[in-house]
């Protein structure tokens, strides 16, 4: 394990002088995704993108994607927990695949408006249900606006259906969200998942819908590191305080 993130410290450093940044007012890469909801945002054509997201019971996501058309993003993730620590690392049963495409350009009357398929969920994978702990989007569609109000703001909102449904919950879900930059280099953000599609008997939700927040700080060369602090109001048993998780996150353009 430690050889293993030895190559990936080299790995970003031997490439990042071409990496550009995601938080804060300059930022030059828009954001993907503001904690497990996505965006209309996408990579520039010949850029991608390293994601990697830690959780509890040493778990951790890694995400590569790439933006292979200006509106056609498209990426491959996959992980487990146990990857951190000593314990045995299990794994997720298929990597999660994530393609998106963004129909409408954002204007100044307009927002932008992208379509998308995401089979990648949050955190802990259950076997009695097939489920992640927060389901995959699966179809999923997003628009985005920005704002001037004392740096960026952005203001986020989508539905989507997730194809995790052996919870018997296949209702259509909303999610809405937030980004305010502070400075050139830190972003804040907040995000509420209305759990539609995880309220029924043998769903993990409460009927209250996950709120989420989060902090990104870009410091240089292509990284942004986020800490965040989800499902605050409890929509799962097991959550008492609120579930704290890491990102890190690395873009280069070619």
């Amino acid at each position: 394990m430690k050889n293993f993130s030895v190559i990936i410290i080299i790995f970003f450093l031997s490439l990042s002088a071409f990496a550009q940044n995601s938080a804060g007012d300059a930022s030059s890469v828009e954001p993907r995704q503001l904690i497990d909801v996505p965006t209309a945002g996408m990579l520039k054509r010949g850029s991608f993108a390293m994601d990697i997201d830690f959780f509890q019971q040493g778990g951790a996501t890694i995400a590569l994607n790439a933006g292979a058309l200006d509106r056609l993003n498209f990426g491959i993730s996959y992980g487990g927990t146990g990857i951190i620590g000593n314990g045995t690392a299990k794994m997720q049963p298929l990597p999660g695949i994530n393609l998106k495409y963004r129909i409408f350009d954002e204007s100044t009357a307009m927002p932008a408006i992208a379509l998308g398929f995401d089979s990648q969920g949050k955190e802990i994978y259950v076997d009695s249900t097939e489920r992640y702990t927060i389901k995959s989007r699966g179809v999923f569609a997003v628009a985005s606006k920005n704002y001037s109000f004392f740096g960026n703001l952005s203001v986020h909102g989508g539905l989507n259906w997730s194809m995790e449904r052996k919870d018997d919950d296949s209702d259509l879900n909303f999610f809405v969200g937030v980004e305010k930059t502070l400075g050139q280099e830190i972003s804040f953000f907040f995000e509420y998942d209305f759990g539609l599609n995880d309220n029924g008997p043998r769903s993990l939700g409460r009927d209250r819908g996950y709120m989420n927040s989060g902090v990104r700080w870009s410091f240089g060369n292509g990284f942004t590191l986020g800490f965040d602090v989800k499902n605050v109001i409890q929509n799962q048993n097991v959550v008492t305080i609120g579930n704290r998780t890491l990102k890190v996150e690395w873009v280069r353009t070619m």
